[in-house]
């Protein structure tokens, strides 16, 4: 039943807060609110923030002042990360009528209740504290997307890699139940999602706190009648073992599709960045998911210019990305993040020097992707179809393989949320099959 009041809400950052910002949009469908695209007048504006950079920080400032001109009269939330690592700075922002953290999403409604009821919550709508938090239960049962749906199944990071104030914002780490993912899984199959993807802050490090494993989940999620495909979110490299691998091979709706987070392909600096492996035993991981499936895609992050990084570390990271050879690379630009270790070393590199190293990447990771996506051509695989788009002139529906490679088939006939085997023959502009 509709309440008469709009809300409208925008996401920055993660695929966990994507999936928080879906979440909290279905509270508020719940509780009677007609979501609004962000862009019209709302009653109440809801930012779910990011904090992983300056740059993230700034544009969650700018939204926030956005939904702030555009209803004087809105109650705007300031939700997240930003909200965690800035507390000060946004509760002196007069844009901002409520503040909430991240293990405080799900109050969302009682929230706005009481600030409408004029209580005096803002001094307590942040909860800072980094240490051991429980699981924050969030779930959906019909996400934005009609086929593929993101299930949030960790928080928080306990690794403190020298760039990142994630920790600081997301807490230790910690992990949903089995029980209530799988009871999710299985909502969200019976209202026709065909695809789910696992995500979480550190998904490597899922069950540990609670004597469950990624491996038993993924399993589990297998068996979920109705569920045709499972992805997974960003891996830490140490986990991909040949154990695990063949495990992993053995279930037919896994999605050979793997992020494995690199960072840099020199150790020097993998060591200043506090991550937790070399690139010999990334490598290896790289070389045990080729084993057991015939053309797994692997993509990866990649940070350029952090402090210290000379020309010949730079070299022997592209070096290694060249060797390694990815379907997919996000290139980033080290940004100085204060709070962070990485913010008070020695060696900042300069900004035009960054720039020239990510744009390097940047065509190399072009390259590499088209050859990876020419492996298919003339090739039968399996798409799950996900909507419409205009290719060579006419509209036809999209989809991807299970390595998330985009096909595209023209049909009469609806092909949303179908699955269909067909040969990719035309590779339009360079990114898109049309499949036969």
């Amino acid at each position: 039943m509709s309440n008469g009041r709009k809300a409208a809400l925008h996401n920055l950052g993660c695929k966990v807060n994507a999936y928080e910002t879906e979440a909290m949009q279905q509270l508020l469908e719940n509780a009677g609110y007609e979501i609004v695209p962000f862009s019209e007048r709302a009653d109440v504006y809801v930012i779910n923030t990011c904090s992983v950079t300056n740059i993230a920080d700034r544009k969650s400032r700018q939204m926030i002042h956005r939904a702030r001109k555009r209803n004087p009269d809105a109650v705007v939330v300031a939700a997240g990360c930003y909200v965690q690592t800035k507390e000060q700075e946004a509760r002196a922002d007069a844009a901002i009528d409520l503040l909430i953290g991240n293990n405080q999403k799900g109050q969302l409604i009682e929230l706005l209740e009481a600030f409408e009821q004029r209580e005096d919550i803002r001094s307590k709508t942040v909860d800072i504290n980094c240490g051991v938090q429980p699981f924050e239960e969030l779930a959906m049962t019909h996400p934005c997307e009609h086929t593929r749906a993101f299930i949030k199944v960790q928080d928080g990071c306990n690794q403190f890699c020298s760039y990142c104030i994630i920790p600081y914002a997301r807490g230790r780490a910690r992990s949903r139940l089995s029980k209530d993912v799988l009871a999710e899984a299985g909502e969200l199959a019976a209202n026709g999602i065909r695809e789910v993807v696992l995500t979480g802050i550190h998904l490597s490090s899922y069950g540990r706190d609670t004597g469950e494993s990624l491996l038993d989940l993924i399993k589990s999620i297998h068996g979920v009648e109705g569920i045709a495909r499972i992805r997974l979110g960003s891996l830490e490299p140490k986990i991909v073992t040949e154990d695990f691998v063949r495990e992993l091979a053995a279930l037919p709706k896994l999605c050979p599709h793997f992020h494995l987070s690199l960072q840099s392909g020199c150790d020097a600096t993998l060591e200043r960045m506090n991550r937790r492996y070399t690139t010999g035993e990334y490598e290896a991981g790289c070389g045990i998911l080729r084993r057991y499936f015939e053309h797994p895609a692997i993509t990866t992050d990649v940070i350029v210019g952090f402090p210290g990084e000379t020309e010949e570390e730079f070299a022997e990271t592209v070096r290694f990305l060249e060797r390694v050879h990815f379907y997919e690379m996000h290139i980033f630009k080290y940004s100085v993040r204060q709070g962070t270790r990485a913010a008070a070393m020695d060696g900042q590199v300069p900004e035009e020097v960054k720039t020239a190293r990510s744009n390097e990447l940047l065509a190399l990771a072009e390259r590499m992707s088209r050859e990876f996506r020419a492996y298919y051509r003339g090739r039968e695989t399996e798409v799950l179809f996900e909507e419409t788009q205009e290719v060579k002139g006419c509209r036809m529906y999209v989809g991807y393989t299970p390595e998330y490679v985009k096909a595209a088939r023209p049909s009469e006939d609806s092909l949303e949320n179908v699955l269909l085997s067909g040969t990719l023959s035309e590779l339009v502009d360079g990114e898109i099959f049309v499949m036969e």
